[in-house]
């Protein structure tokens, strides 16, 4: 700190930093008496109440400045967890037993504690004025942090902003407490939906994929819902999400609106992706396309579809190397900024997880990430992963074990829809080999868990030279 100190003087006078480097020695935002009342109440109403209200409102040791106040909370907090009686007397046999009771001011501190207020009544102002000044601190060590770090001039300056950000959305974070709240809130919301259903009358109440038969068994895609879609690599599940993302932001039917949509490609880059959404719109091969044979109605094809897709509200964040909490923060500027009602990431096992943990907690934080920012920002997240090699193995369709590296997505998934050939059931090797070199082929997309609606299989068309997906038709009357 003292070197982030001397660093800030040195260039005080071309910075301007606060006007003052004594800024950094002050003590940070406190309110002795207000912890004292905190701590007081605990004691004087016995914990049954105070202490929940407490750890609910995310109270710790942290949230008090005096060190004394600290481990005062975590002696109130172990007997709550003991489900001990807590008053004075037991509190300093408490701190006693653990050697700590001279090192807080003894007896005498803890009875002039609870001297500090006759009634636990304000409880609620004084839980929220002592976390308010907590935040506050955390704010500006995060600052003071940043400060130092901007002196360094050791990294990026994209890299700095965004590890800047991401603390400061942590706290944010933390600041949100999410308590019960009575049914009659709950009831009110699901009245609406179903009156919603009652008018629609079978209508898509959620975000429209544009494929009728998957529309119609999830009835759109739904807000704060995860979404997975598996697949084994090369049977299509980026071009599945991307004409899925077309659909959302040109649908087809004039009677629903474009929705913003924001695709997370971790794997291709943009113009890759771009260049997939051009020549399916324009149903232009793109084998000919680079060999720069195309007729001229496919060259205003190719036009048009481009100047719909410029008009799209779709981002593309070709980022790699990201983490669950980097992506959350785009994620939540974007939608702050933009009307975003879809997020895609393409695809799960390519997100940054913590190095010093294994693999398979690794995928289970992500998957908890990807489920916390589709609730936080309330619209659905489709996101794709991999399926193991089982399937394959066993030549048979694919299953919810199949989901690859950890069985923690298949818990935090709202939905989840396997892509698989619709010969992988019946082993046929004749069948596959037909399939691999036929330029239209069927998929079956198995919905494997919906929280809220059936399961059961959905059919499509892929069409290979065109990267496309399409509703099912019969392949027996392809030529």
């Amino acid at each position: 700190m003292a070197n982030m100190r001397a660093k800030v003087a040195r260039h005080k006078g071309e910075a301007g930093v606060a006007g003052d480097s004594k800024i950094f020695e002050r003590p940070r935002p406190h309110s002795v008496e207000f912890e004292q009342a905190l701590l007081a109440c605990c004691v004087l109403e016995g914990g049954q109440d105070t202490v929940p209200l407490c750890i609910q409102s995310k109270i710790s040791s942290g949230s008090f400045y005096v060190p004394a106040h600290q481990i005062i909370w975590q002696a109130i907090s172990d007997l709550y967890d003991e489900s001990a009686p807590i008053n004075e007397l037991i509190l300093a046999d408490k701190l006693d037993s653990r050697q700590q009771l001279e090192g807080i001011g003894g007896v005498s501190y803890v009875n002039r504690l609870c001297d500090r207020i006759d009634t636990p009544a304000h409880v609620v102002h004084y839980v929220k004025r002592v976390r308010d000044l907590e935040l506050i601190r955390r704010v500006i060590e995060a600052s003071m942090k940043n400060i130092a770090r901007a002196y360094e001039d050791s990294e990026s300056l994209d890299d700095f902003i965004e590890q800047a950000e991401n603390e400061i959305f942590a706290i944010s974070d933390d600041r949100l407490s999410n308590a019960a709240v009575h049914v009659n809130k709950p009831v009110d919301a699901a009245i609406t939906t179903v009156q919603m259903m009652l008018q629609k009358r079978g209508e898509i109440i959620g975000v429209a994929s544009g494929f009728t038969d998957l529309d119609n068994m999830l009835f759109g895609f739904r807000s704060s819902d995860m979404i997975v879609l598996a697949a084994r690599p090369s049977l299509g599940k980026t071009s599945l999400a991307m004409n899925i993302a077309e659909n959302v932001v040109l649908p087809e039917k004039k009677e629903r609106q474009p929705i913003g949509t924001l695709f997370f490609s971790l794997e291709m880059s943009a113009e890759q992706l771009a260049m997939r959404l051009l020549c399916g719109r324009a149903g232009i091969n793109m084998t000919k396309l680079r060999e720069g044979f195309i007729s001229k109605k496919a060259s205003e094809a190719l036009l048009q579809a481009a100047t719909e897709l410029k008009s799209a509200p779709l981002w593309i964040d070709e980022s790699t190397n990201l983490t669950i909490l980097e992506m959350r923060a785009k994620a939540r500027r974007i939608h702050s900024k933009e009307s975003i009602g879809l997020i895609i990431i393409d695809y799960l096992q390519l997100i940054n997880g913590d190095s010093r943990v294994a693999r398979e907690q690794q995928i289970s934080e992500i998957s908890r990430g990807i489920k916390a920012m589709a609730k936080e920002l309330k619209i659905p997240v489709i996101v794709l992963s991999q399926l193991n090699r089982e399937s394959e193995k066993e030549r048979r369709l694919p299953r919810l074990s199949d989901l690859r590296e950890s069985g923690a997505i298949e818990q935090d998934a709202d939905v989840v829809m396997l892509l698989a050939s619709q010969q992988q059931a019946s082993g046929s090797e004749e069948q596959q080999e037909q399939q691999q070199f036929s330029d239209v082929v069927a998929r079956e997309l198995i919905i494997a868990k919906q929280r809220n609606g059936p399961i059961g299989s959905v059919p499509l068309t892929f069409i290979k030279n065109l990267t496309r997906f399409e509703n099912y038709v019969d392949l027996s009357t392809c030529e």
